[in-house]
């Protein structure tokens, strides 16, 4: 299927956000779920424009951080904000995408080197060795002195002989995290370009203390539905990922597979790009600063400007702004842009 091109005049808030399918495989336990991020993230490509386009090496991982985080977000039902973090020792130090409950999403990248054309993962990340990835559960109704959950992986993976190879896709990293964290087997396939960003997710589940299976056998009989359905899923391409329809999609792979689909999750309900920055919270950051520093910077430059790294949004703050912000910010604690 061709994708109509993105008019540069094109308002991005009238474009749908993106869409989010769910389904499972009757009688057998396994589970499957596609996202497909269109203008969602257009958006958070626009939104970097002002500030320089990152390079496509990076836009490609971005696009499919978020669409990863967008299955892992909706596999979970967590009641908070699910981030997955990119970080590491090559040309791109840090990647984000984070994702709250209602599908909102945003996401950003810091590029500190050339990024080669054809850059893969490792070449990004983890030039020696030291790239991580880290998953950070952040909820909602946190209580006073809880602290985050935050699972973290590395980059590479050690043979039987204790060799170490660098992992060179996104795929295969959260794979490796979800059967070391969750104990699950999973089937990730993720593929970005500059106007969609998608994903498709087959899960093994646990069946031990569950529902029985209305398809008689052993484990091993599970074991090989799983395998077969995830060979399947991962015959998928690039190209057939971000071009097809869902329709056309799953039934190209699964079409001999008794599906049961729900109601895909779209517009308001589905997947869209949103930022929680606010000239409030970055009142509350430069509180955190202290007055001394924030008024070291007005004098030097007349006003301090902060800078949102996933929207593109600025704050100006002048001389009597700062000023209000000290009289009324005695109970204000400390935000997440980065001041410029």
């Amino acid at each position: 299927m061709t994708r109509p091109p993105v008019r540069p005049d094109h308002d991005a808030t009238t474009l749908d956000g993106g869409e989010l399918h769910k389904f499972i495989f009757q009688g057998l336990p396994v589970r499957g779920m596609l996202v497909r991020l269109t203008g969602a993230w257009q958006q958070m490509l626009a939104a970097r424009e002002g500030s320089g386009a990152y390079p496509a090496p990076v836009r490609r991982l971005l696009g499919e951080m978020s669409a990863a985080a967008t299955l892992m977000q909706a596999n979970i039902k967590f009641n908070g904000a699910l981030i997955l973090q990119m970080q590491g020792d090559g040309p791109l130090q840090l990647a984000v995408a984070e994702v709250q409950p209602d599908l909102a999403l945003r996401s950003t990248a810091q590029v500190v080197g050339e990024v080669a054309d054809q850059a893969q993962l490792h070449e990004l990340l983890n030039i020696h060795g030291k790239g991580r990835c880290a998953i950070t559960l952040d909820p909602l109704d946190r209580k006073p002195g809880q602290q985050p959950y935050q699972g973290v992986v590395p980059l590479s993976l050690q043979d039987d002989q204790g060799r170490t190879r660098p992992m060179r896709q996104l795929s295969e990293v959260l794979e490796h995290y979800m059967l070391q964290s969750e104990q699950l087997e999973t089937c990730l396939v993720l593929a970005a370009d500059d106007t969609v960003a998608a994903g498709l997710l087959i899960q093994r589940l646990p069946t031990e203390g569950g529902v029985q299976s209305p398809r008689k056998g052993d484990t091993d009989d599970l074991d090989e539905h799983y395998r077969r359905i995830a060979m399947l899923a991962a015959t998928l391409k690039p190209e057939e990922l971000l071009g097809l329809d869902t329709e056309t999609l799953l039934r190209r792979l699964f079409w001999e597979e008794d599906l049961r689909r729900f109601e895909p999750l779209t517009g308001e309900l589905g997947p869209r790009f949103a930022c929680t920055c606010s000239r409030t919270r970055v009142g509350r950051m430069l509180v955190g600063l202290g007055r001394d520093e924030v008024d070291s910077v007005v004098a030097e430059r007349g006003s301090v400007e902060v800078g949102c790294e996933f929207c593109g949004n600025r704050y100006e703050f002048d001389a009597i702004d700062v000023t209000e912000l000290f009289l009324a910010g005695s109970g204000l604690t400390g935000a997440s842009p980065t001041m410029q």
